[in-house]
C-alpha cells in the first residue's frame, strides 16, 4: 500500500509514518499553548523533525469544546505558521482544520494535507483539497468537533464508525482525490466513551478493509488515562502499547506528541513486520 503527501510517496506496506504535532492554540489540552509563542512553535517544529517526523501537522483549533476560533483569527494562527515551516523543512504539512476556507489559505501557503476531524462537515472540504492536490483525513465524530458528547449513543459503534467512514472516503473519491492521498480516521475520544474508543483500537483492522491507509490519533488522550489510571502528562507507556498494537492490526500513521519514541517504537515494528513478511 503507498500514501502520497504532496510530491512524496510513501510505501506503507510494513512501514507505520510518524506525524508531529504542532499546536497554534492557547488552549491545547496536551501541552495548555506552551507553544503558542511563535519562536517557541518554531523551536518545537525543529525538535520533531531532528527526532524524526515524517510530517508536521498545524492546528489553530482544538478539537474539544472551548472559546470559539472565527474562520479569520484561525487562519491568522495557521496560515503564517504553514509559510514558516514549509519555508524551514523538506516535509510534507499537514493543516488541521475542518473549514475548507481554512484549507484553502494553507495550501496555497505550502500545506498539502487536509486533517479534517468533522467528517467533511463542510461539504467544500474535499473539492478544496482536489482543486490543490491534496491528500485528506477523513474522521469519525457523532455530533461535531468542539462539542461536548458526554454520553454518546450507537446502534453498533464499530458498524457505525467503520460506515461512517466508508461513507466520507466515497466522497473523498467523487471529489477527484485519489485513493492514496485518503487517510480514514475512527475519532477515538471524538464523542465516544472510553469503552467506545478501545474497542474501536481493538479493532482497527475493520477500517484497514476499507483499502484506505488508516491514521491512528490517540497520543495521550482520555481513554488511555481511563485504562492505565495515568494522568495527562503520564501516559507516554500507555501511548507507545497503543501504538504497538494499532500498527500490529495495520494502523499506519500514527499522530503524536514525542515523535522520538514514536519514531523508534515505528522502526521496530516495521522491522518485525517486514521480517515476517519476508
Amino acid at each position: 500500500m503507498f500514501l502520497e503527501l504532496g510530491s512524496t510517496r510513501f510505501d506503507i506496506t510494513t512501514r507505520a509514518l510518524v506525524m508531529g504535532i504542532l499546536n497554534r492554540t492557547p488552549d491545547s489540552f496536551y501541552d495548555g499553548g506552551q507553544y503558542w509563542d511563535f519562536d517557541e512553535f518554531l523551536l518545537k517544529a525543529e525538535q520533531l523533525v531532528d527526532e524524526g517526523a515524517d510530517f508536521l501537522d498545524v492546528g489553530g483549533s482544538k478539537a474539544g469544546p472551548g472559546p470559539e476560533v472565527k474562520p479569520e483569527e484561525e487562519m491568522e494562527r495557521v496560515v503564517p505558521a504553514v509559510e514558516a515551516l514549509r519555508a524551514r523543512f523538506d516535509l510534507p504539512i499537514s493543516v488541521d482544520t475542518f473549514r475548507a476556507s481554512v484549507l484553502d489559505e494553507s495550501c496555497k501557503a505550502g500545506a498539502c494535507i487536509g486533517n479534517d476531524i468533522s467528517g467533511f462537515a463542510d461539504p467544500q472540504f474535499v473539492h478544496v483539497a482536489a482543486a490543490h492536490g491534496a491528500s485528506v483525513v477523513a474522521t469519525q465524530v457523532r455530533i461535531g468537533p468542539r462539542i461536548p458528547d458526554p454520553e454518546p449513543i450507537y446502534d453498533d459503534v464499530r458498524v457505525d464508525v467503520t460506515e461512517f467512514l466508508r461513507i466520507r472516503a466515497e466522497w473523498a473519491l467523487d471529489a477527484g482525490i485519489p485513493p492514496e492521498r485518503i487517510m480514514v480516521d475512527a475519532g477515538l475520544d471524538l464523542g465516544k466513551t472510553p469503552a467506545m474508543s478501545t474497542e474501536l483500537l481493538r479493532h482497527s483492522d475493520d477500517l484497514v478493509a476499507l483499502g484506505f491507509p488508516v491514521f491512528l490519533s490517540a497520543s495521550n488522550k482520555g481513554f488511555l488515562g481511563e485504562l492505565s489510571g495515568a494522568d495527562l502528562d503520564d501516559r507516554r507507556d500507555a501511548t507507545f502499547g497503543t501504538h504497538a498494537l494499532g500498527i500490529a492490526l495495520g494502523c499506519r500513521i500514527l499522530r503524536a506528541h514525542d515523535v522520538e519514541g514514536n519514531r523508534r517504537l515505528a522502526d521496530m515494528m516495521s522491522a518485525v513486520l517486514e521480517h515476517r513478511r519476508s
